[in-house]
């Protein structure tokens, strides 16, 4: 069992930066893709951004390129969602979550274990 606690969300202006950390108990993460995730108020979870279990490979939505990096450290434990140029659209909860597989990292349904959600709040 992985358990995952995401933390760092919080109201930020537009324009302005978040970084989430997504810390792992339970195993290493060495051998897993750490994903993130984003629900809004009466839409369905998204995709955000995936780091792949060797830390390197790494993809992420469109909306999320070039403003967003996604990375893990394994001495840590812990993963990150760095999150520039914070826009309106990005507020929601996000959710970390660890997988063992190396292929379709961008379906929620890969993922065998997911964090509590960040809410993340952006004002314009």
């Amino acid at each position: 069992q992985v358990q995952l606690v995401e933390s760092g969300g919080g109201s930020v202006q537009a324009g302005g930066s978040l970084r989430l950390p997504c810390a792992a108990s339970g195993r290493t993460i060495n051998n897993y893709a750490m994903g993130w995730f984003r629900q809004a108020p009466g839409k369905e979870r998204e995709f955000v951004a995936v780091v792949a279990w060797n830390g390197v490979t790494t993809y992420y939505a469109d909306s999320a390129k070039g403003r967003f990096f996604v990375s893990k450290d394994n001495v840590k434990n812990t993963a990150f969602l760095q999150m520039d140029s914070l826009k309106s659209e990005d507020t929601a909860v996000y959710y970390c979550a660890a997988a063992q597989s190396s292929l379709r990292l961008r379906i929620g349904e890969t993922y065998e274990y997911w964090g509590q959600g960040t809410q993340v709040t952006v004002s314009s």
